[in-house]
């Protein structure tokens, strides 16, 4: 799963860059330097000047920014030179508020030449060229502003990036940039410059950090909704831009998937840790609330079983969410049969006191329900040994069942613990689970440190289904898609795929035993529906990902930087696939909305055993 807001934090604490104190000089003007910004940037990433102290390098202020732990100033040389891979902007670090710039100031800056990798130099990130330790002249005011580079469809180039050099370890940096053939050297050759997009799509919703996402390509791999669909790991959708704002957080817009930002964003063009490439506006687009509303998906017939997955992001007893949770399962979700739930805290959250029961998170969703109008759910689970399952510290998050006795009886069979793996039995000639609920292999070294998949037997109008709710290990270690190593290195991807492998071997297990059982195994898979991981669950035709029932267009339960995305899946067991009439939704109420109460979207799964 991409960083949390807490993990985000201490990783702008760890990315702290060097110190530098900065002394600005008010005089006339004064001949430059030769050394220009073009120089300093160079046709590459990384600046043939790093290390060096350059003088009197003359540029007009395009930008200040006055917070965050980057704090300084843009400057870009009006006169640019004629080599469309050398950028005329760069950033100048002075590490406290800048004192004595404003925009439109022609100034001249002496300094260091510097290279900063935002997130650090274990990140893989690429690296921001800046002048650290400036000394700043200012030379005269209210200039007007190199005019902006214009992103749109016709400037950024389809392609994404080169691959990366072998010899250097797979890096680009070392790479000459070719901005006409490739994304990710367009915007390297416009670091620290002024830029703009016009009248473009809003496909990232506005996030706790006055960031959002919009794209400059507006046809690209675009969904029904208005959001731009990662469908391939070759096709990363180049037209994706980050948004932030050098004004007041006050007045940051709040946008969702689909909304328009009118007119033009402009500022300079920034390089940052949570996105990469990012326009850092003076100016702001107006918005245009164009976004369709939250999705309701259809109730279930009498005679078809809804299964539901719900990630229901870090719940505890002391959240505000479990009105606007309740609601979405019952307005929204029409009150499945089953719901799995993923990120059920403990009693005391994320308090490390040793309390690992979540009896009481359950209860209070399920009088939450009930109060919306809903079903009177029962529950099942089992509670993790402590700190033994991932996720927040303290917070032993688990997954859950909710189910409806009025529609479904769950089959309990004793013996179920943090400890005790479930294994596969017969029972009048029929697959069964030994524990119900049961723990998948818990002691596997595919599951240390994150969460066992819960297993349990549901019996809907005399048939059995074997549910199976997953939580796998998150994306957290992964390179970015902006990385300097191209293509990025997925390494959270070993575990998962031995936890893929686990899942499908008990699966396995289950049609050995019954060829024709019903098994639905579901969750926050955290990886793609082409990914590798949900081809080691496929396996031989053991299980198939429903949401490869729906549009390409259309396949997607999250929303990371402007990719709407699938992490969330329902797969099933060739019984129900090919035996059974069904339906498969995936629910948009969150991933595309700035005021989400999680950052997954629900997927229901409708079928008639």
């Amino acid at each position: 799963m991409p960083t949390k807001p807490s993990a985000r934090l201490a990783a702008l604490t760890v990315a702290a860059v060097c110190s530098a104190a900065s002394t600005v000089v008010l005089t006339s003007p004064a001949h430059a330097d030769s050394v220009r910004i073009h120089d300093i940037q160079g046709d590459t990433r990384i600046s043939p000047l790093a290390g060096r102290q350059v003088a009197d390098v003359a540029g007009i202020v395009t930008g200040v920014r006055t917070y965050g732990s980057s704090r300084g100033f843009w400057i870009q040389d009006p006169e640019p030179d004629a080599d469309p891979a050398t950028s005329e902007g760069v950033f100048v670090y002075t590490g406290s508020t800048p004192q004595g710039v404003a925009v439109g100031d022609a100034v001249t800056v002496s300094g260091t030449v510097t290279e900063y990798v935002p997130g650090g130099l274990t990140s893989g990130n690429q690296s921001l060229t800046q002048i650290s330790r400036p000394t700043v002249t200012v030379t005269s005011s209210g200039n007007a502003l190199p005019a902006p580079v214009t992103l749109d469809a016709r400037s950024v180039p389809a392609a994404y990036t080169p691959d990366g050099d072998p010899a250097a370890g797979g890096s680009v940096n070392g790479l000459r940039l070719r901005p006409s053939r490739y994304a990710l050297d367009r915007y390297e050759s416009l670091e620290g410059m002024h830029v703009r997009v016009a009248d473009t799509r809003v496909v990232g919703a506005t996030d706790p950090y006055t960031e959002l996402w919009v794209t400059v390509k507006p046809w690209e791999n675009r969904t029904p909704r208005g959001g731009t669909v990662y469908g391939s790991y070759d096709d990363q959708n180049t037209g994706r831009l980050q948004i932030q704002s050098l004004g007041p957080a006050a007045d940051f817009p709040d946008a969702n998937v689909g909304d328009r930002l009118a007119g033009t964003t402009s500022g300079p063009l920034d390089y940052n840790q949570f996105g990469g490439y990012t326009l850092v506006a003076n100016e702001l687009g107006t918005l245009r609330q164009r976004g369709p509303a939250r999705e309701t998906t259809r109730k279930q017939h009498a005679r078809e079983l809804a299964v539901a997955t719900y990630n229901v992001e870090n719940l505890d007893p002391s959240d505000d969410t479990f009105a606007a949770h309740a609601a979405a399962i019952v307005d929204h979700l029409r009150s499945p049969d089953i719901v799995a739930l993923e990120e059920i805290q403990d009693n005391s959250g994320a308090t490390d006191d040793g309390t690992v029961a979540a009896d009481l998170t359950l209860a209070k969703l399920i009088e939450a329900v009930e109060a919306a109008g809903g079903p009177r759910y029962a529950w099942r689970s089992v509670d993790p040994a402590d700190k033994a399952d991932g996720g927040q510290p303290g917070g032993n998050i688990r997954q859950a069942f909710l189910y409806n006795p009025e529609r479904v009886s769950f089959t309990d069979r004793a013996g179920g613990d943090a400890t005790t793996p479930v294994g596969v039995t017969k029972v009048r000639g029929k697959a069964a689970l030994t524990h119900s609920p049961g723990r998948i292999d818990p002691a596997a070294a595919a599951f240390e440190d994150s969460r066992k998949p819960l297993a349990g037997e549901f019996v809907f109008r005399g048939r059995t289904v074997i549910v199976i709710a997953n939580h796998f290990a998150s994306k957290g270690g992964d390179q970015a898609l902006t990385s300097q190593f191209q293509p990025p290195a997925r390494s959270s991807e070993t575990q998962r795929h031995l936890q893929a492998q686990a899942v499908h071997d008990f699966t396995a297990e289950v049609l050995k035993t019954q060829k024709n059982a019903h098994v639905v195994a579901l969750g926050d898979i955290n990886d793609f529906e082409f990914s590798r991981t949900t081809k080691i669950l496929q396996g031989d035709g053991v299980l198939w990902p429903a949401i490869k029932s729906l549009p390409k267009s259309e396949r997607y339960s999250y929303v990371y930087q402007g990719n709407s995305q699938v992490l969330d899946q329902i797969l099933i067991s060739p019984s129900i696939r090919r035996g059974c009439a069904f339906s498969y939704d995936s629910v948009h109420i969150n991933a595309e909305f700035h005021d989400q109460i999680s950052d997954h979207d629900p997927q229901v799964l409708r079928f008639r055993p």
